[in-house]
């Protein structure tokens, strides 16, 4: 494991420059699982997540003159915000090679703290092996985004804030991309109280950690595929998986789908914009992917928030759909003068919003003589929902739902 000092020399090596994130306990969430739930807020660090922390004490602890050639990394956001920004604040350059799929979002964030970008590969695997290429070309130091110990003590420094603030924990749920800040966190809490168990969470399409763990030996995956690309790792770092099975308890998996519904009812619930990875560890704790009891204290940690816009909005759409609060339709009229306000007329008896319409007459599946609509709603519960199926069914309506 990290030695406790180093991760304490890292906190003081940090100071003011990282922004001590709040854990509190998320009030909505507790009484969803019947815990205590306490969120770590990484997602609103200074960058947008936890990884300024061992970005900048690793470049703090380089020399003068590898500090004059400049730092290079590779990431796919979250570290590479980490570095620009700690690479600007020592006045050095900072190039960062980025998979080609990265959100916009990370991409300008990077670029407007002074780095430069340059987009390569399918996925993080890719662009690291890039970017190790360009580093020995150009004499830049690399600096590694988890399997670096000095990186790693200063993730770290993550689970010294939260035993700081909370009392008595019982768990600590962490996500796990390449298992840099799993690799602090529980190194830091096993030799503060080895009684606190803690959980790393994977996500199930990139599980390669998860599988690794269980087997007791690296297993790297043949491909990656989730809305979690800040721990969209395909292969194991061998170092931090030794860390990982001295110090962590257990690591589970959740898929894209709860994901996805923990960063909704972040969102709406606690008002929280957190990230893929960032939502994993409240999705095992939402689906209850560990054991736990009503009295314990869980802390989570929101690794990030620097979820890419147009996901987002994909997320609170199909979230709506599930959650009853919108329907969308397909209807069959005769098409004539008076159909379709007979047919609003019937959204309108039962208190349904139209909120899109779309009308069809030209396709070739309708017979002659009859129109299509389209129709999304927005309603009130699955009772409401299962009401409008009925009016329409009574009225004759023929029609079918897309989910």
């Amino acid at each position: 494991m990290i030695s406790l000092s180093e991760i304490v020399k890292a906190k003081r090596q940090l100071g003011n420059v990282v922004t001590k994130t709040p854990c509190a306990l998320a009030p909505h969430l507790s009484d969803e699982v019947g815990a205590q739930v306490y969120l770590k807020k990484e997602n609103l660090q200074i960058t947008g997540a936890y990884k300024l922390r061992g970005a900048y004490n690793k470049i703090a602890s380089l020399t003068k003159e590898e500090r004059k050639k400049g730092v290079i990394a590779a990431s796919a956001g979250n570290h590479a915000q980490g570095v620009a920004y700690s690479a600007r604040s020592f006045g050095i350059s900072a190039t960062i090679v980025m998979p080609e799929a990265t959100p916009l979002l990370k991409v300008t964030g990077t670029k407007a703290l002074g780095a430069e970008v340059i987009l390569h590969g399918d996925n993080y695997d890719e662009a690291y092996a890039y970017a190790l290429t360009y580093a020995k070309e150009h004499g830049l130091t690399f600096i590694h985004p988890f399997e670096d110990p000095t990186v790693i003590a200063g993730q770290g420094t993550v689970a010294l804030e939260m035993i700081d603030e909370i009392n008595d924990l019982d768990i600590v749920v962490v996500p796990i991309g390449g298992g840099g800040l799993i690799s602090g966190m529980s190194s830091a809490i096993k030799q503060i109280d080895p009684k606190i168990k803690v959980i790393g969470v994977n996500a199930s399409g990139a599980p390669a950690m998860y599988e690794s763990f269980y087997a007791k030996k690296a297993i790297n995956s043949k491909s990656v595929r989730t809305i979690a690309d800040g721990i969209a790792v395909r292969d194991v770092s061998e170092s931090n998986l030794e860390h990982i099975l001295e110090c962590v308890d257990e690591v589970v998996t959740v898929d894209d789908e709860e994901i996805a519904a923990a960063i909704l009812f972040l969102l709406e619930r606690q008002k929280l914009v957190v990230e893929g990875g960032g939502a994993a560890s409240v999705a095992a704790i939402m689906h209850q992917k560990f054991a736990f009891t009503k009295d314990m204290k869980i802390g989570a940690v929101l690794s990030g928030g620097n979820i890419d816009v147009q996901m987002l909005s994909v997320i609170i759409e199909k979230g709506l759909i599930k959650s009853h609060r919108k329907m969308k339709l397909v209807i069959t009229l005769i098409d004539k003068p008076g159909s379709l306000m007979r047919l609003t007329d019937l959204f309108k008896n039962a208190n349904a919003n139209i909120i899109q319409i779309d009308y069809d007459r030209f396709s070739t599946k309708l017979s002659y003589g009859d129109a299509q609509i389209t129709i999304m709603l927005e309603t009130k519960g699955l009772e409401h929902q299962q009401m409008i199926r009925g009016l329409l069914e009574e009225a004759g309506y023929p029609f079918t739902e897309e989910v």
